[in-house]
């Protein structure tokens, strides 16, 4: 497979540039990731600068935009080497925000709060830098180069003998995929390096340190600044402080100490060719010549083709590379010389004592130093084993060093400093610990615990980290137990819900298994209530995928069956329509996006219909009659392209529908018969008794009032007749409903197949009852209609209709609705028993 252009790795190579003796190179894949980071430095995102808030508050929003612009990084996520550059993308964007909030430090913006807010996000943020790159080189190293078949066959057949000294590490580094990893982690941890306050200990230091206050001392032992009785060396050689057990001028121990410090800190960054400048630079030569005994042995002029012009070429390395390796074991072990010369040499000689010793406060440092101190004895223990020369022998504690990566971990688990084994412990520990030793299976099951409910909360940021970091395993197919990487996807997307961006829901929700993204995904749309934000979020689903129809039926279902305790004030008057209510009813507009969710719109209506109707919420129940589209029967017979086609619910819901149309606009009828009923025009007020002084005029203007009057109530009586027929028939529609009869399901063949999940039975047993509640009040209505307009024998005739067989309306009544209903129709026999006509309206014959 083609290395990915974008992707900062050594080739294999490269990878030796730290062992093997290429001084003018960059030693180490710390320097690549270093040019690396510096050139996608320039690059400044724009959108950092607009930020919003005050300044104290605007280092969150800073570091906020980390969001939307992983998901942007992800949207343009490939197959193949392009994962990787997803990942390096993912570091580019971290670094962004890094570089603006020191930045905004710098420029004291938000004062003492604002930077003590910004440096906190700065420690996270750093190490989330720090594991992208580790991961990155890590698995690009085990997904790329430990597939090359060529490298497995060299593999079996094992190492050349009789090769220099380079040409052994060389084949060792290409075959032995564990010891590339120790040297990739070292390079990670030399390119993360942070020397912090010993960034510059030289700084006010531009000469030579030639020891010029011991001279200066020793040549005029008279005035000596330290007075009578302190001695120091006799001698300015560099050996002197040791053999002789006398120390240098105060001073000249301190400029020691700070270049000795100097060094160091530039060979645990990597950068063995600066710690020589710095000797050179300083005039001690003699360092420079100890940093460069520990390279490899190589003469070109054994391999030299005999055809080729007679040259001799230049030796590179240390040909008594033994002896120099065992002078420097011995300067790390002696108690002789200052912690940091020792740690320098036991750096080049595998002295874990002297390393530890001064790196023990940092978990990145002693893993750096139990590495070096590995990968040297293995590369040591190549060297001997292959390479035809006799070798000084190495201290038996040399070789007892040697431990595998889990050994390590271990014991930096139980460190002696609090701060080691916190980093240990801790979530950025773990996850760099399981990253480095490839057990990504145990690594997805502790990030399932970190996320649990009983766990300790989780940041947004630690959450987004660590999804993409599942995200990634899963790409590169690391995940082996999808219900942790669920868990952990999940919780990110928990967070995404509380900023409230549905694209980027929508997106991670889509990585989930179908139950759990319509779960989440239905949970946040019952957090939306304007229109315009619901087009966006199910316009956001549609995109990224998600089953839709299943979230919104979900949703409107798990807001409709929200109990809300009544508001402070209880319920509202009747006629009006609560909070609880309204959001209920406004829920079914989640169905209106999808044509083909008109069957589940009408579903859903008319379930908070006969809820509504159940509890005599008839506003209710009209303002949710409202929600459904008027052409609502057309646009399901075009969805099935004919009658035969619609299925049982579909049906069944159509009928049900049609049964409210009729059932509100019988009563909307009786209401506005009612209306008119009670307001039969008045009759103007007559005056005072009429005397003979009364003139024309006023008896004109009084008689004309009358006439105006005489005619208003015409009009009225006109208007009443006319409703009240209008009411009659409306009433009379909802009683003889065609189809066996009103709230009963047309005949279909079988129950739907997920009846058990519809309710299907809870369905027909609220129907049922609906009718045994509304018919026999519609039956009252319709009574109180005739009885008023007088039409008795419409009132008797009434339960003709009641007791007829066709229907069956009787069996809805109870004794006591049956009574009432019979009594009534008695008062109406009555009056046409007054009327001079039998009880059923005819006339009496004799």
């Amino acid at each position: 497979m083609a290395d990915s252009p974008m992707f900062p790795m050594s080739n294999r190579s490269g990878l030796l540039r730290t062992t093997l003796n290429n001084s003018q190179a960059p030693q180490n894949l710390s320097h690549s990731l270093l040019l690396l980071e510096q050139s996608n430095a320039a690059l400044e995102d724009q959108s950092l600068v607009e930020g919003a808030g005050d300044d104290v508050d605007r280092g969150k929003s800073r570091v906020d935009i980390l969001f939307p612009q992983f998901f942007d990084v992800l949207q343009a996520q490939g197959g193949g080497p392009e994962t990787f550059e997803v990942i390096q993308s993912l570091t580019h964007v971290c670094r962004g925000v890094v570089e603006q909030l020191e930045l905004e430090i710098e420029r004291g913006v938000g004062g003492e709060q604002g930077a003590r807010q910004r440096e906190s996000i700065l420690g996270w943020l750093r190490q989330e830098i720090y594991t992208w790159r580790l991961l990155h080189a890590l698995f690009y190293d085990r997904i790329l180069l430990q597939t090359d078949t060529q490298a497995d066959d060299e593999m079996q057949e094992g190492p050349t003998l009789g090769g220099s000294e380079k040409e052994v590490i060389q084949q060792l580094y290409t075959i032995n995929a564990t010891l590339r990893e120790y040297q990739l982690v070292v390079d990670w941890l030399e390119a993360c390096y942070n020397p912090g306050e010993q960034q510059n200990p030289l700084h006010c230091h531009d000469r030579m340190l030639a020891w010029e206050n011991t001279l200066f001392q020793l040549e005029n032992l008279q005035g000596a600044a330290f007075g009578k009785g302190h001695e120091i060396v006799t001698r300015l050689d560099p050996d002197a402080p040791v053999r002789e057990k006398r120390p240098l001028h105060a001073l000249d121990e301190e400029d020691n100490l700070r270049l000795s410090r100097a060094i160091f800190s530039a060979i645990r960054s990597g950068r063995v060719d600066d710690g020589l400048k710095l000797c050179k630079h300083y005039g001690q030569t003699w360092r420079a010549a100890i940093l460069e005994g520990w390279r490899l042995h190589e003469d070109p002029n054994f391999e030299q083709n005999m055809s080729a012009v007679h040259e001799k070429l230049p030796i590179e390395g240390n040909p008594r590379r033994d002896i120099w390796k065992r002078c420097a074991w011995m300067l790390a072990d002696s108690k002789n010389y200052d912690e940091y010369s020792r740690a320098t040499a036991g750096v080049f000689s595998g002295h874990l004592g002297s390393l530890k010793s001064l790196l023990h406060s940092s978990w990145h440092d002693l893993l750096w130093a139990h590495l070096k101190v590995q990968i040297d004895i293995r590369v040591e223990s190549e060297i001997r084993g292959c390479c035809l020369k006799r070798y000084q022998p190495m201290p038996d504690d040399y070789w007892n060093g040697k431990m595998t990566m889990e050994q390590i971990f271990d014991e930096l688990n139980v460190a002696k400093d609090a701060s080691v084994r916190d980093f240990a412990q801790g979530h950025l520990g773990v996850i760099q610990r399981h990253l480095i030793l490839d057990t990504c299976g145990e690594l997805l099951q502790q990030m399932g615990r970190w996320v649990e409910k009983d766990a300790a909360p989780l940041s947004s940021h630690q959450l987004r980290f660590m999804a993409h970091i599942v995200l990634f395993l899963r790409q590169i197919g690391r995940v082996e137990q999808e219900q942790q990487a669920e868990k952990v996807i999940a919780a990110y997307v928990e967070a995404l819900m509380a900023r409230g961006e549905p694209q980027l829901i929508a997106y991670y929700a889509a990585a989930l298994s179908n139950p759990l993204q319509v779960k989440l995904y239905s949970r946040f749309l019952e957090q939306v209530e304007q229109k315009r934000q619901r087009e966006l979020a199910l316009d956001a689903a549609l995109q990224a995928g998600l089953d839709v129809e299943q979230i919104t039926r979900i949703t409107v279902e798990n807001i409709r069956s929200t109990r809300q305790a009544p508001g402070k004030f209880g319920e509202p008057p009747s006629g009006e329509i609560s909070v609880a209510d309204q959001r209920k009813i406004s829920a079914l507009e989640w169905l209106l996006h999808l044509p083909e969710q008109r069957g589940e719109l009408l579903w859903q209506a008319n379930a908070m219909m006969r809820i509504y109707l159940a509890c005599s919420k008839v506003e209710c129940m009209r303002q949710t009659f409202r929600m459904v589209p008027g052409d609502i029967v057309q646009q399901i017979m075009s969805l099935y392209s004919s009658v035969d086609n619609i299925p049982p619910r579909e049906e069944c819901c159509l009928k049900e529908y049609l049964c409210y149309k009729v059932y509100l606009s019988g009563v909307d009828s009786f209401v506005e018969w009612n209306r008119l009923q009670q307001n039969r025009p008045k009759k103007p007020q007559a005056g005072a008794t009429a005397s003979a002084q009364d003139n024309f005029t006023e008896r004109m203007a009084s008689e004309r009032k009358e006439q105006t009057h005489r005619t208003e109530v015409l009009r009225w009586e006109h208007k009443v007749k006319e409703q009240a027929k209008q009411t009659i028939e409306t009433l009379y529609n909802v009683l003889m409903f065609p189809d066996k009869g009103w709230l009963v399901d047309p005949f279909i063949a079988k129950q739907p197949e997920n009846a058990a999940q519809l309710n299907w039975e809870n369905r027909l047993l609220q129907m049922e009852k609906l009718r045994s509640i509304c018919l026999p009040e519609i039956a009252l209505l319709l009574n109180e209609v005739m009885f008023k307009s007088g039409d008795f024998a419409g009132c008797v005739r009434l339960a003709d209709e009641i007791s007829s067989e066709t229907r069956q309306l009787y069996k809805v009544y109870t004794k006591h609705k049956l009574a009432e209903l019979l009594a009534k129709i008695a008062n109406a026999s009555l009056e046409l028993l007054n009327s001079k006509l039998d009880p059923w309206g005819y006339p009496i014959t004799v």
